[in-house]
């Protein structure tokens, strides 16, 4: 029986203090064969992150099936005040994991990303910069890859196909973009002018580069205002596309830093990744208020992301628009290719 008046019934929550959350899903099920790193390589991604973030950030680590030894890890995070919130599953799924943590909470920001990125010094300040100076932005990125902009971008593109600043530009760092290739298994055999230029937006106080990869990317928390509640893949089978197309529907740009401010690690460790020097970073604060937007209309979304996106990315129109935007003559006829020639 219940005696009484329960004192918190009807108290209205107090506004959160946090402006950024950061959600990470762990799925390391063992310690041997393809996972035998994967324990020390989260160590160094949580490690970076604790570095490189404001006192203001709530951590969300979802425990996705893992071992008992990574589970009394997450815990003893918590216990010591490192994270703010850990959850226990059995093996839901990376995406639904994902929903879990991204469900009760009010943070206006909110960074995805896999448990073996390697974040660096001043990713967060970038991040936030870009969201303040491109205002229809929704979901930046931090790690440069090519042909982006051929993924989710036809309203980014629609929205400046006559603005002179969108054109290719010249990737920062080369070097960093070649070795997140080789960290997700490529041969050194792909189209090396991709790694030279890709298409963005100039602007006097930040560039962007157009599009943004999925595996870790800080997106602006309206878009899960109505979070799916089940996605039937454990890994893959289009599941990510639920982040990827979020943005769409209040017509955000999916846009990444022109710089790389991570790493990804993969399944295995490396000397460099113990070795690389991540200084511990001082509260910036950032402070962001964003606004919100309606939904786009469905006439508006499927002229933007279908009809003209299919349009631009055709062999013969994406020839000439390239041209247009800036791209190297040397470059153009092998620029849709993937492999060297």
């Amino acid at each position: 029986m219940r005696i009484g008046y329960n004192p918190h019934k009807d108290q209205i929550l107090e506004p959160t203090t946090y402006l950024h959350h950061v959600v990470m899903p762990i799925y390391i099920p063992h310690q041997k064969d393809y996972f035998k790193d994967s324990l020390s390589i989260l160590k160094l991604a949580l490690e970076s992150l604790f570095k490189t973030t404001h006192n203001k950030t709530f951590f969300t680590l979802v425990n996705n099936g893992s071992c008992k030894e990574v589970a009394n890890y997450l815990d003893y995070l918590l216990h010591e005040g490192f994270v703010q919130e850990v959850m226990h599953t059995t093996n839901i799924g990376k995406l639904n994991a994902i929903l879990k943590g991204l469900a009760g909470h009010n943070i206006e920001l909110v960074t995805i990303t896999d448990a073996d990125v390697l974040f660096k010094n001043h990713w967060q300040q970038e991040t936030i910069k870009i969201f303040k100076t491109f205002p229809k932005v929704g979901v930046v990125g931090i790690v440069p890859q090519f042909n982006m902009f051929k993924a989710h971008c036809g309203n980014t593109i629609f929205d400046n196909f006559f603005n002179k600043k969108l054109k290719f530009l010249p990737v920062k760092s080369p070097e960093d973009m070649a070795l997140f290739y080789k960290s997700i298994g490529w041969d050194n055999t792909y189209n090396k002018d991709l790694l030279q230029y890709s298409l963005g937006i100039e602007h006097e106080a930040v560039n962007v580069l157009l599009g943004s990869g999925h595996f870790v990317a800080t997106y602006k928390k309206q878009q899960f205002k109505e979070i799916t509640s089940y996605l039937g893949y454990k890994l893959g089978g289009g599941s990510e596309s639920y982040l990827d197309k979020a943005a769409l529907n209040y017509d955000y740009w999916r846009v990444t830093t022109q710089d790389c401010y991570a790493y990804h690690m993969g399944n295995v460790i490396e000397n460099w990744m113990i070795d690389y020097n991540i200084i511990k970073e001082k509260d910036s604060g950032i402070y962001s208020d964003f606004s919100n937007k309606k939904k786009i209309g469905g006439l508006s979304y499927i002229i933007k992301n279908k009809i003209f996106y299919k349009l631009i990315l055709n062999k013969w129109v994406s020839n000439f628009f390239y041209r247009w935007k800036g791209l190297p003559k040397t470059m153009e006829a092998n620029y849709n290719s993937l492999k060297a020639k």
